[in-house]
């Protein structure tokens, strides 16, 4: 089976984070989030995966070069100017010659690829889309459906007023090939306000399936927060993480007098002093140096930070290279040390 992962965009409700490194390489675990998504992908057999990527894809690349123990077949589709939803779709559409699943690149979700596929065949459906639900839908597309799950209309980021379901797109689709025909060529067309409006108004045969399963979107600093606790916590899942009390990669140096309470997920080389404390939920990337009496808790910390003695660091995420000072306190606070300063 086949995929396409829309990774496009320069992810700027993530910033200051995406300064940095571009939202599909953000880290999730202490590895990157679009590699969740394509093992979590490649469990359900879908193993020809096409990445539609228009922003700074070089170090996309670049990483996936060095990992080839994916199991699944990556290839790269990249658009030269910005073409949306669909137009990133139909870029890609010479991959296309059966069904196929398309996902935006920025959800993390447990939804059973499987079963939806089995339904979207079942349903003989033109397409299917995935919905999650709610409880404040007026940030999201609200899907409605008929009794038999057949899709009635779309309202996108309705008004309280205007909120008739709680059940919205959650960036899921199967999509049968005949699909790409709604879409111009080269053009900037989504399938939210293009496609899907046209194919209802045609009686395409459109279906929902609803899932019950864990999804965010990984939009803000505090639910890409989030998503990393949920994760160490065992709220939801990834074939790349197996939830434990506490994780130490290899090569970390941890003082017998430092204090760590799960969970807690250390990547190699880092090194905790005497006293320091760190309470999860909380992950620590590559060569992390947390001094003699510094405490850190329910926060995300990237690769080859040093925190001084006595810093306090609390429901916080620091990217990568940052130098935390002596007894500086952050209490939530997201720090990238190479976001541009306001002049």
């Amino acid at each position: 089976m086949k995929a396409i992962i829309l990774v496009g965009g320069e992810g700027t409700r993530l910033r200051p984070l995406t300064y940095s490194v571009v939202k599909p390489m953000v880290p999730v675990a202490n590895r990157p989030f679009i590699e969740h998504v394509i093992r979590k992908l490649a469990l359900h057999g879908i193993d020809d995966i096409v990445l539609a990527m228009g922003y700074r894809p070089d170090s996309i690349y670049a990483y996936f070069k060095d990992h080839r123990d994916l199991d699944v077949k990556l290839t790269y589709s990249l658009e030269e100017k910005p073409l949306g939803t669909a137009g990133a779709v139909k870029n890609a559409g010479r991959h296309i010659k059966e069904s196929v699943f398309v996902l935006n690149g920025d959800c993390f979700s447990d939804i059973d690829y499987s079963e939806m596929y089995r339904q979207h065949k079942h349903n003989q459906a033109r397409a299917t889309i995935a919905l999650t639900e709610v409880d404040d839908p007026t940030r999201f597309g609200v899907v409605e459906t008929d009794e038999g799950g057949r899709v009635l209309r779309f309202i996108e980021k309705p008004g309280w007023e205007d909120v008739t379901s709680h059940w919205i797109n959650a960036g899921v689709y199967v999509l049968d090939p005949e699909v790409l025909e709604y879409i111009p060529d080269d053009q900037f067309y989504m399938f939210e306000n293009g496609v899907f409006p046209s194919m209802l108004e045609k009686g395409e045969p459109f279906y929902a399936y609803r899932s019950h399963a864990y999804w965010i979107d990984m939009g803000t600093p505090e639910q890409y927060h989030r998503i990393n606790s949920d994760l160490l916590l065992g709220n939801c899942s990834s074939p790349l993480h197996v939830a434990r009390d506490i994780i130490i990669g290899e090569g970390c140096e941890i003082h017998p007098s430092a204090h760590l309470t799960g969970p807690v997920m250390l990547a190699g080389e880092c090194r905790v002093g005497a006293e320091a404390s760190i309470k999860g939920p909380a992950v620590l990337g590559r060569g992390c140096r947390i001094a003699g009496g510094a405490v850190i808790e329910n926060s995300l910390l990237w690769d080859d930070i040093t925190v001084a003695e006595g810093a306090i660091i609390i429901n916080s995420i620091v990217a990568s290279g940052a130098k935390i000072d002596k007894r500086q306190r952050l209490e939530g606070q997201t720090i990238n040390h190479r976001a541009p300063t306001a002049k």
